[in-house]
């Protein structure tokens, strides 16, 4: 049996690189079951099907690919074969239900892309694909028993779905997708990479009658999942095409603009007449003051030259001392109300400090700090992520989060991350001027992932730096990693921002 599995884990040769729509992007999760019967350690019988993973170390498929495995394991081996890689891995059952013609398999060794089941409203006639590995094809093009244990892009094919169904009370979607014995236990997708079902029958197609594909519904596979308490990815957004949403990108991005420029305007406007009110009203304070001082002066002037007056008087009456006495008063007084008339304030408009209110909320915000973002589906194409709200906390200088630091990009801010523990590498722009954050994501195969993170590893600046110099490298370090990138994405999350709290104390979503 060891021998036997290790031809199992036996690579021929690397899987082709996926390309960037969401088909192959999809493709990525897609692999081939294989159930290897041994007697004595010789093999007696050999079957294959198709599945996909619905977590890193998980795979749907049909039960009937491995009822042999669940009736004879000590006899049995279930390979899983991964889309791309060098090797096999082998798996166990953990869970099977056989009304509904499901299973789900574990194995360790590689961590597989999920994908994400829709859950949304499906129409009768769009446009739906099969993925798997339908027998006819390896008939036609395998050499040895090697070929079907070595990784492969699984064949992919296209057509509508045709309705709803009902078979031995499981609920089927049937369509037009081109599938073989083979395909079952392969997902059934949308134009956007979804699962919708699991194939699992075709019809017959004898004296010419037309060839019908049964698919498991969606509803079967969350309940089978749920009950084998086993999380899984499910949305229920529309698919918008990407040529769709890049076409609307610009005049999206546009309108944005053109919104934030005219609440600016806006602001800048009640901040000048905020002014103009502020300078009246402090001109008119200091008129009073210098009224008051004016007054104060003349006041103390008359009083003096009373004084002064009064001390010629008694110098008449040969009162020398006291006129003496009565004179200085009389020189203070004048001496006093001279220093009010000279030290009276003056009014100069452009001294004026003005200070206009930010508050959370206010257009004003100048787009840094704390900032609550949400989702706005009018610019997103959304296919297969969450679209929770995310805190950002931004810094004038591109530190976010106070631990990553985003390169300064037009009159924004981005950072490109290509991580080592999926095959997704993530685009974020933060534009302060719209309060506009985006995360652009392309969802890659294996081999271009190993080139993009080679060119990752020429990004030095990791943690946040207010040396301009060292930002200046990470955007040109970046720009080479953005060049190696598909021409298309996968998906664009654009989220609207908005002042909020400080999160130094929250776990911010976002990095």
């Amino acid at each position: 049996m060891t021998r036997i599995f290790a031809l199992l884990a036996l690579l021929c040769a690397f899987a082709a690189p996926a390309r960037a729509d969401d088909i192959s992007a999809a493709a990525r999760g897609v692999v081939r079951v294989v159930t290897i019967a041994v007697v004595n350690d010789e093999v007696v019988g050999f079957t294959h099907g198709s599945g996909f993973s619905v977590a890193p170390n998980l795979v749907v498929t049909n039960a009937h690919v491995v009822e042999l495995a669940q009736r004879y394991p000590g006899n049995v081996i279930v390979g899983v074969v991964p889309s791309e890689g060098n090797r096999s891995y082998r798996g166990q059952v953990i869970a099977l239900d056989q009304a509904r013609d499901l299973a789900l398999i574990r194995f360790t060794g590689i961590n597989l892309p999920a994908l994400t089941l829709y859950n949304g409203p499906l129409d009768e006639g769009s446009s739906v694909i099969a993925l798997g590995y339908p027998g006819n094809v390896d008939l036609a093009t395998a050499r040895s028993a090697a070929d079907f244990i070595t990784p492969l892009t699984p064949v992919r094919s296209q057509g509508v779905f045709s309705g709803a169904r009902s078979m031995t009370n499981v609920h089927v979607l049937l369509h037009t997708a081109s599938i073989a014995r083979g395909n079952s236990g392969g997902p059934l997708l949308d134009r956007c990479g979804r699962v919708l079902g699991v194939n699992s029958a075709v019809t017959q197609a004898d004296e010419g009658d037309s060839s019908f594909g049964f698919a498991i519904a969606g509803s079967e596979l969350s309940a089978f999942l749920a009950q084998a308490k086993q999380q899984y990815a499910a949305v229920g957004t529309a698919c918008t095409s990407i040529e769709e949403r890049m076409a609307q990108d610009r005049s999206a991005d546009e309108r944005a603009r053109a919104v934030a420029d005219e609440a600016r305007r806006t602001a800048d406007a009640r901040a000048a007449t905020d002014r103009q009110a502020a300078i009246a009203e402090a001109s008119a304070r200091n008129l009073t003051v210098r009224e008051n001082y004016m007054g104060a002066a003349g006041l103390l002037l008359v009083l003096g030259a009373l004084a002064i007056g009064s001390a010629g008087l008694m110098l008449t009456r040969a009162a020398k001392r006291e006129a003496i006495w009565i004179a200085a008063g009389g020189a203070m007084l004048t001496a006093g109300a001279f220093a009010l008339f000279f030290t009276r304030p003056g009014f100069d408009a452009s001294k004026i400090v003005f200070l206009p209110s930010a508050l959370p909320g206010d257009p004003t915000a100048d787009g840094f700090g704390a900032m609550l973002c949400r989702i706005d589906p009018g610019r997103s194409r959304v296919t297969v992520s969450d679209t929770q709200a995310t805190l950002l906390e931004v810094a004038r200088d591109g530190c976010v989060n106070g631990r990553t630091q985003y390169a300064e990009h037009g009159k924004g801010w981005r950072r490109v991350l290509v991580p080592d523990d999926e095959q997704t590498v993530s685009v974020l722009d933060y534009d302060p001027a719209t309060r506009s954050y985006a995360n652009t994501r392309y969802l890659l195969g294996a081999q271009d992932m190993a080139r993009l993170r080679a060119l990752r590893g020429e990004m030095k600046l990791k943690a946040c730096s207010t040396d301009q110099a060292a930002r200046a490298a990470l955007s040109g370090q970046q720009a080479a990693v953005l060049a190696a990138l598909p021409q298309l994405y996968n998906e664009k999350l654009v989220y609207s921002c908005s002042p909020t709290a400080p999160t130094s104390a929250l776990a911010p979503a976002a990095r």
